[in-house]
């Protein structure tokens, strides 16, 4: 179970630093991760990340997408502040995608990431799927250590770039949850059966009566479909 903990991210999707660092006590013995995105840091900004880090691992969800320099820049900030994951996102192309990740090299300890397709993207899955195919590799071409893919993604990302090459999984589902804007959805077995390195639940978890009771339901359905 320890195991899963560590592939499980809980996306603190709130509005303000007192209802992260509430969310981050019910959730401590529960995951290993949490993402901040661009609504968080926006709010609060790197003394809220700084603060989570003291416990869990951060995923710096903010898909920097500029200039190459500009991008670079923005990476090299995030490995100072310590994030151990930050991502890009690929649309900005090989350029950017390789000054992104010679910044990156810096910090050893902070992997770079690239979006393909976003799961919320209304496109059919069989293009999503190709385009999604094609940026992963562009990514490992351009050193970068994985992709943010939907669960459907997954297992070809794999199968073309290498097993080391990491997935990180949003469009998390389960039972009769809403799917709200999501367009390609998995379940967290599904996900684990089909490649997912690491699993990004954000409302399924943190809009429960009981968000612990949520995530070890995540994460039960993980370690039962581990091969």
């Amino acid at each position: 179970m320890n195991e899963m903990k560590d592939r499980l991210m809980v996306a603190l999707d709130v509005e303000h630093a007192e209802q992260a660092m509430a969310l981050k006590q019910k959730l401590a013995g529960a995951v290993g991760w949490f993402k901040i995105g661009l609504r968080l840091f926006v709010a609060e900004g790197p003394e809220l990340v700084r603060s989570v880090r003291q416990s869990h691992k951060v995923f710096l969800d903010l898909k920097f997408h500029d200039i190459p320099n500009t991008v670079a820049q923005a990476v090299e900030s995030a490995g100072r502040l310590g994030v151990e994951m930050v991502n890009v996102h690929a649309g900005g192309g090989e350029a950017m995608l390789r000054a992104a990740a010679d910044a990156a090299a810096a910090f050893p300890e902070m992997r770079l990431i690239a979006v393909t397709v976003l799961t919320s993207d209304p496109m059919p899955k069989a293009q999503a799927a190709e385009l999604a195919l094609e940026r992963a590799r562009m990514a490992r071409e351009a050193g970068l250590a994985g992709v943010v893919c939907s669960v459907w993604e997954a297992a070809a990302i794999k199968q073309a770039c290498g097993d080391n090459f990491i997935t990180v999984t949003p469009g998390i589902r389960w039972s009769d949850q809403d799917t709200q804007d999501q367009k390609r959805i998995a379940d967290p077995a599904e996900a684990v059966r089909r490649g997912a390195d690491y699993l990004v639940v954000g409302r399924p978890v943190i809009r429960a009566a009981d968000p612990a009771a949520a995530a070890r339901e995540a994460l039960d359905m993980m370690a039962a479909a581990r091969p």
